[in-house]
């Protein structure tokens, strides 16, 4: 881990610690042990955007020239969560992990990473989309009267996430790895970098042919931002759980804000302290009390938990065996 992912890290837990400390343990865990068994219920839905996501990923592949089944896809994608979820490796992990799965499921590397790169962007701009939902539901409750400075924080959360992610479409439309590779050439410019930037040459090809698919894009965007709604159940299975139900509305409005929050901390691992700092932000408007506001990340973090652990043991022994399978490949040298 970097330093400044060490410091990050540190904030993201120092924050996490203070805000239990603020509204007090006991309170909260108390709160969180009445879900029960139920937060075993909310962690196995959470397989439904999942499979969302990954019939998004399935859209994208060329099934003539890749056969790459859903189930093979939704192995890759959780992987990936997994990877996002529980270890410090920001969100870049998760996409790498996805790639590198698919590739031994038998797609070219370069068509896998066209296709996690454009997906997540794809995805990255629903997220948008359905802040802005949760923003349009704020501005009732803000008509109301309540909480306007949150509504200011929040548009500024939507607009860093809307930022980054024009940034980032920008430089796939310029030949995002093809010129980042060209940079990283200079610098560590020893060895022979042509075939390496052949290959990220190719990649922004790829990229490129697959934005000229419009049909694949739109149903790419439209299967991600089912999969943020139907996210919303999450919310509301947990909250009734919790003891403290609140309606569909009110789910929508928490899911798709406190996300918007969190995203724009993707820095911080896990954004630590800060999903949690946003869902107390939210919780007045919704007429939730801040230790319930505060169970609700934790049943969120437990989900990551219940589904992120058998996830990193299925990248581990999936990675074992594809070493293995690879060796046997290799012809024996006398």
């Amino acid at each position: 881990m970097t330093r400044a992912a060490m410091i990050l890290l540190s904030i993201g837990v120092a924050l996490f610690v203070g805000l239990l400390a603020w509204q007090g343990l006991g309170s909260v865990t108390s709160t969180l042990m009445a879900a029960g068994w139920g937060l075993a219920l909310v962690a196995a839905f959470h397989l439904v955007p999942l499979v969302l996501d990954s019939a998004a990923i399935v859209v994208l592949i060329d099934r003539r020239r890749d056969n790459i089944a859903l189930h093979n896809a939704l192995l890759a994608r959780w992987s990936g969560e997994s990877v996002n979820s529980l270890l410090p490796a920001g969100q870049i992990g998760g996409p790498v992990v996805v790639v590198r799965q698919l590739s031994q499921h038998g797609m070219r590397m370069r068509d896998a990473a066209a296709t996690i790169t454009v997906s997540t962007t794809l995805q990255a701009l629903a997220q948008i989309v359905f802040a802005l939902l949760g923003l349009l539901l704020f501005g009732a409750y803000a008509a109301q009267g309540a909480l306007h400075d949150l509504r200011t924080a929040t548009l500024i959360a939507t607009g860093v996430l809307a930022g980054l992610i024009g940034l980032f479409f920008f430089a796939q439309r310029h030949g995002l790895f093809g010129r980042l590779l060209r940079v990283v050439s200079k610098v560590f410019g020893k060895r022979d970098w042509s075939a390496l930037t052949m290959r990220a040459d190719a990649v922004d090809g790829a990229v490129q042919e697959l934005y000229r698919n419009r049909l694949r894009v739109l149903a790419n965007f439209a299967l991600s931002l089912v999969g943020w709604i139907v996210g919303t159940v999450e919310v509301w299975l947990a909250l009734r759980f919790l003891g403290h139900p609140v309606d569909w509305v009110d789910a929508l409005l928490l899911e798709s804000i406190g996300q918007a929050i969190r995203g724009a901390a993707f820095a911080i691992p896990g954004s630590l302290g800060v999903q949690e700092g946003g869902y107390l932000l939210l919780a007045p408007l919704v007429g939730l009390p801040p230790d319930a506001a505060l169970a609700l990340s934790l049943a969120k973090r437990a989900r990551e938990i219940l589904l992120g652990l058998p996830g990193l043991l299925y990248l581990h022994f999936s990675e074992r065996n594809w070493q293995r399978r690879r060796a046997t490949r290799v012809p024996a040298v006398d």
